[in-house]
């Protein structure tokens, strides 16, 4: 069985990347929707269909033990309804016919323990994903479980703003048009005083340097493709009865739902020159 991870687009391979670096016994499918990408404008309703199609792909057609959503939109506006309804309905079906049970994880909690660390936390997302109010509400929850175990109260200021061409530019591989716009999305941020600020999509970190070098050094960036490798790893400890279940023959296939001029491009680029995309439909 493989590990399955999934993205709007093609944001998603800086991760991919990154646990399989941290991790290249196992088999990996990496399948971005770059069709429908960016999910950022999109409905809830849309991105939770959108992702439902993609994770049924993925463990029917593809066997996978594991999926994980590289998607912060979807993390946000479509993780806990698919992990509530889509998957214990798929999960009930595969104990009945005797089959091991599926998970699905996202990146958008782990990014938050690390944001919960801060007091004052920017955090940079798409539309979708800053209007869903999540990675606030996430560490205010993870700070009120940790108050509640050391009997201290810890709170944290939390701004956000959304960079909304970001992922377009990414997707096209731009940089130089790109500064201006990042310039734009951080000026909010720059009279906060922050001490970290969120690369809450999984797209941004290809513009991590430039992002670094306009925030200064005081400000620590937290990126989900340092924070994910880790997280992945602690979690195959804790239930090694998936673990077990995964085949380690080092392969890897992208998969994608159109295939633009640019994604062979940017998938050697980001996930080796021999990498063929492979054109799927949901």
């Amino acid at each position: 069985m493989k590990i399955g991870i999934f993205d709007s687009g093609l944001g998603g391979l800086l991760i991919a990347k990154a646990i399989r670096k941290a991790m290249p016994q196992y088999d990996y499918i990496y399948l971005g929707d770059t069709k429908r990408v960016p999910y950022g404008n999109r409905s809830h309703e849309a991105v939770y269909e959108f992702t439902k199609e993609a994770m049924n792909y993925l463990f029917k057609k593809e066997n996978c033990a594991i999926v994980i959503i590289a998607c912060n939109t979807s993390s946000a506006r479509a993780l806990r309804r698919i992990q509530q309804e889509y998957l214990v309905d798929y999960n009930a079906t595969r104990k009945l016919m005797g089959e091991s049970e599926r998970k699905i994880l996202g990146v958008l909690i782990p990014a938050a323990e690390e944001a919960a660390k801060y007091e004052k936390v920017g955090i940079l997302g798409t539309s979708g994903t800053i209007n869903s109010n999540a990675f606030p509400l996430e560490i205010k929850k993870i700070l009120a479980r940790q108050s509640f175990s050391v009997g201290g109260k810890r709170k944290a200021k939390v701004f956000q703003n959304a960079a909304p061409m970001l992922v377009p530019l990414i997707e096209e591989g731009e940089k130089v048009l790109a500064l201006q716009f990042i310039k734009k999305y951080l000026k909010p941020f720059e009279n906060k005083k922050l001490d970290a600020l969120v690369l809450g999509c999984t797209h941004y970190p290809f513009y991590k340097n430039e992002i670094k070098k306009i925030l200064g050094p005081k400000v620590k960036l937290i990126s989900q493709d340092e924070i994910i490798p880790k997280k992945l790893k602690e979690y195959f400890a804790r239930h090694h009865e998936i673990e077990k279940r995964l085949a380690k023959n080092k392969k890897a296939r992208i998969l994608v739902t159109d295939i633009t001029p640019n994604i062979k491009k940017l998938s050697q680029k980001w996930f080796g020159k021999n990498t063929k995309p492979e054109l799927i439909h949901l």
